[in-house]
C-alpha cells in the first residue's frame, strides 16, 4: 500500500518510519507528542509581529553615487521579547548591484516593552524617488523550532538628486566672471550697457568704444570700459523628448545636459542674473520660477531629479510658445536639445525666429565622443566603413550648428565631459560682449 501524504510528510521529517500501512492520529500524536509541545511552546513564546510598531526616520535626499541612511524604530509592545530577522524592501536600483541582500536584511532582538533601531544603507543607481516596499519581520521562539511572520507598510521616499559632477569648474568660472565684473585688475574690453572706466586706447579695440571728448582732452585716445549687465534673466530649456533618452558612455543625453544646466545656473546666479527652468516635451514636465539667487540651485536640482526622459517627439511649436510665455521680457534662453538633422530641421528651425525677434538663444547638444574615434579608425574594411559613416554624421551636424548660427543663435556642441564647462564659456562670452 503506497504511503498516504501524511505519511511520507512525517517520514521526511525523520519523525516515523514510513510503514505498508497508514499510521493512525493516535500513534502519531503519541510518538510526536514532545516534540509537538516544544513547537507550541516555541510559538507560544514567540513575540507576536503584527502589534510591533514601527517607524522611520533618517535621509530624505541624496546625490546620485552617495550614500543615503533610513532608520527604522521598532517597538515591542509585548511581554515577550522579539528575536528577529527583517528585511526592509526598497527597489532595486536602490542599491549597488550585488549588495541588496546584505544592505536590506537585519538580525535584531528587541527586549519586551522597548524599541530598538536598524539603519538601512542605500547606495541608489538612478535618479528620482525611490520608496520603500514592504517590512517583513519573521519572530523566532527561544528554540527557533517555530516563527511568526508578518508584513507591514512603513512608507517612506529617499529623492535622487544629479550628482552636479561639473561642480568642479565653477571655481574658474566664477573666477572668470570676477575679471569681467571688474572686481579685479583686469580690465574688461566688452560691450555691456553699464558705464565703468575710461583707459588708454590698446590696438585691437572696438573703435566705437572710443570717447572723442575725452580724447579730445587729453593727450592720448582714450576708450570706454563697460561692465556687463546684471539681473538679467536666463531661461533654461530642457528637452525632454525622445532624443533625451540615447546614451552617451554612460549616462543618457538628459542627465549631461542637466548637469551643464546646472553649472550655468550657479554661475548666473554669482553673477546676479535671475535663473528659472523649464523641461518640455509635449507638456511642462518640471517648472522653476522666481527663486532667489541662493534657492535657485536646490530648486533646479530637487525639480530635475524625477525627470525621464519621454519616448515622444518634441514638439517644437509648444516649446516655443511656452519659452515666449515663460520669458515674456527680453532674456537669454538656453536649449539643452539634440543637434540630430531632422528634429532641428522639420522642428526647430520653423518656429526659432519667434525666439531670437525676441531674445538671445543659445543651443547646447551633448556629442557623441564616439563618433569622434570611430571618423579616426583605420586598418580593416570595417573601420573604414565606420569611418565613413561617421564622417557623414559629423557632417550633418556641422551643417545644422551652421543653419542655427545663421539665424543668431549660438551653438554648443561639446562631449559630455565638456559640455558643461562649455556651456558655461559660452555664457561668459556673451556677457562679455554685452549681448545679455
Amino acid at each position: 500500500m503506497a504511503p498516504t501524504g501524511r505519511a511520507a510528510l512525517l517520514a521526511a521529517l525523520g519523525t516515523l518510519p514510513v510503514g505498508i500501512w497508514e499510521p493512525s492520529w493516535t500513534g502519531i500524536l503519541a510518538v510526536n507528542a514532545p516534540l509537538a509541545l516544544a513547537c507550541a511552546c516555541d510559538y507560544a513564546l514567540a513575540a507576536p509581529v503584527r502589534r510591533l510598531g514601527l517607524m522611520r526616520s533618517g535621509d530624505t535626499a541624496a546625490r546620485l553615487g552617495e550614500t543615503a541612511e533610513v532608520t527604522l524604530t521598532v517597538t515591542n509592545p509585548s511581554k515577550r521579547p522579539l528575536r528577529a530577522h527583517l528585511r526592509d524592501a526598497w527597489p532595486p536600483s536602490s542599491w549597488l548591484p550585488g549588495s541588496e541582500v546584505a544592505a536590506s536584511r537585519h538580525r535584531l532582538t528587541v527586549p519586551a516593552g522597548e524599541r530598538r533601531r536598524v539603519t538601512t544603507r542605500l547606495r541608489p543607481t538612478r535618479r528620482g524617488d525611490r520608496q520603500a516596499d514592504r517590512v517583513t519581520i519573521r519572530s523566532y521562539g527561544p528554540l527557533g523550532l517555530f516563527t511568526r511572520q508578518a508584513g507591514h507598510q512603513v512608507p517612506w521616499t529617499v529623492r535622487v538628486l544629479p550628482p552636479f559632477t561639473s561642480r568642479k569648474h565653477l571655481p574658474s568660472k566664477l573666477a572668470r566672471l570676477r575679471e569681467l565684473d571688474g572686481r579685479t585688475s583686469v580690465l574688461t574690453r566688452g560691450e555691456g550697457t553699464e558705464f565703468d572706466s575710461l583707459r588708454e586706447y590698446i590696438p585691437g579695440d572696438d573703435t566705437r568704444s572710443i570717447d572723442w571728448r575725452a580724447t579730445a582732452r587729453q593727450s592720448a585716445v582714450a576708450v570706454r570700459t563697460w561692465r556687463p549687465e546684471r539681473d538679467r534673466h536666463i531661461l533654461l530649456v530642457l528637452d525632454t523628448g525622445r532624443t533625451s533618452a540615447g546614451r552617451v558612455g554612460d549616462i543618457p543625453r538628459l542627465d549631461a545636459s542637466m548637469d551643464a544646466a546646472l553649472l550655468l545656473a550657479a554661475l548666473a546666479s554669482r553673477a546676479g542674473d535671475r535663473v528659472d527652468l523649464m523641461a518640455y516635451d509635449r507638456r511642462v514636465r518640471a517648472l522653476v520660477q522666481g527663486r532667489s539667487a541662493g534657492d535657485v540651485l536646490p530648486s533646479l536640482v530637487n525639480a530635475m531629479a524625477p525627470l525621464e526622459p519621454e519616448l515622444v517627439e518634441t514638439d517644437a511649436r509648444g516649446l516655443t510658445a511656452t519659452a515666449l510665455r515663460t520669458a515674456s521680457r527680453r532674456a537669454l534662453i538656453v536649449l539643452l536639445t539634440s543637434l540630430d538633422a531632422a528634429p532641428i530641421e522639420e522642428g526647430l528651425l520653423p518656429v526659432l525666429s519667434r525666439l531670437t525677434q525676441r531674445h538671445t538663444v543659445l543651443l547646447a547638444s551633448v556629442s557623441d565622443p564616439h563618433i569622434a574615434r570611430m571618423a579616426n579608425a583605420r586598418g580593416t574594411t570595417n573601420a573604414v566603413y565606420e569611418a565613413a559613416a561617421a564622417a557623414q554624421a559629423q557632417s550633418d551636424r556641422h551643417r545644422t550648428a551652421e543653419q542655427l548660427r545663421q539665424h543668431g543663435v549660438t551653438v554648443v556642441d561639446a562631449t559630455p565631459d565638456d559640455l558643461a564647462p562649455a556651456l558655461a564659456d559660452a555664457y561668459l562670452a556673451l556677457k562679455a560682449a554685452g549681448r545679455l
